[in-house]
């Protein structure tokens, strides 16, 4: 079976950091796209940023450039998703989306693309 999990999420204050896991479960070899987005309270989601496995390339939304960060270990089919300087507006439901052999865009990152949805996880961040 397939799986997707996020966990990292919680209550942080502005200012403070938070990284962000997605776990891949139920995928068989080693190439696969994985894509973070965020749905914050009554508004639409937003996509955050792209990673393909095994070689790495990111793709990034330019809005979400600067502030956030994604990593992976492959070994584990773990891709983190690294928040530094948090602000309220950054207050969101964030989900993890993946698909094998998807090898990310570089001109965007398409939820539409992802086979696999988490089930999300809450950050909230105080002012």
């Amino acid at each position: 079976e397939v799986q997707v999990v996020e966990s990292g999420g919680g209550f942080v204050h502005t200012g403070e950091s938070v990284r962000l896991s997605c776990t891949l479960s139920g995928f068989t070899g080693d190439s696969w796209g994985v894509g973070w987005f965020r749905q914050a309270p009554g508004k639409e989601r937003e996509a955050i940023a792209c990673l393909s496995s095994p070689d790495g390339t990111t793709t990034y939304t330019d809005s979400m450039k600067g502030r956030f960060t994604l990593s992976s270990d492959n070994a584990k089919k773990t891709v983190y998703l690294q928040m530094d300087n948090l602000k309220p507006e950054d207050t969101a439901v964030y989900y993890c989306a993946a698909r094998p052999f998807y090898l990310c865009s570089a001109y965007g990152v398409f939820a539409e693309a992802m086979h696999y949805w988490g089930q999300g996880t809450l950050v909230t961040v105080s002012q």
